[in-house]
């Protein structure tokens, strides 16, 4: 299960409807690359896929391909607020390292290649 909190989930639907998306929803997803082997992948889509894993949360429907459940099962995504803005973070249980740049993970699963970070 993939988890949104409910900070989370009310800044989603805030941003669905300031950008004209009602009707779509949360696509979640990782891909090869970063500093530490996987970046996560955030969006609007509105077709699923086949094999797709689908959660709600707090009135959000969020999808996640297969290929991608595999290595954020089990993760939250909270939405926080600071003085300097806000942003998601993303807690991923399945993640053994992350890049001191904080925007990408390894897992035990699939130890992706080490790239040195930019930061």
């Amino acid at each position: 299960m993939i988890t949104l909190t409910e900070q989370a989930s009310h800044k989603v639907k805030e941003m669905l409807e300031a950008e004209g998306k009602e009707g779509s929803f949360l696509r979640v997803g990782v891909r090869p690359g970063g500093c530490s082997g996987f970046t996560y992948g955030m969006g609007w889509d509105h077709e699923m896929k086949e094999g797709d894993e689908t959660f709600e949360q707090h009135g959000v429907k969020i999808v996640v391909d297969k290929d991608s459940y595999l290595y954020i099962k089990g993760t939250e995504i909270d939405y926080k607020e600071s003085m300097m803005g806000g942003g998601f973070s993303i807690e991923n249980p399945n993640a053994i390292a992350s890049c001191g740049c904080g925007s990408s993970f390894k897992t035990a699963l699939a130890k992706g290649k080490e790239e040195k970070c930019d930061d």
